[in-house]
């Protein structure tokens, strides 16, 4: 018995895109509604980051 995939491949093309658009609108949305607080908090650890890495960087380079 032939198994024919060119009905699954065509599924896949039209529903891929679909699914796909569905979940980068979900992740949008979700996403938008971060609050002041978080990005702050978000903010201040990228800086205390970028100054851990600095002094490491110093430390390294002047032995």
């Amino acid at each position: 018995m032939f198994f024919d995939e060119s009905g699954i491949w065509g599924v896949m093309v039209i529903v891929g895109p679909i699914v796909l658009a569905a979940v980068i609108a979900w992740a949008m949305l979700r996403n938008r509604g971060a609050s002041k607080h978080d990005i702050e908090r978000t903010e201040a650890a990228t800086h205390r980051m970028y100054d851990e890495q600095n002094r490491d960087d110093a430390a390294r380079d002047n032995p």
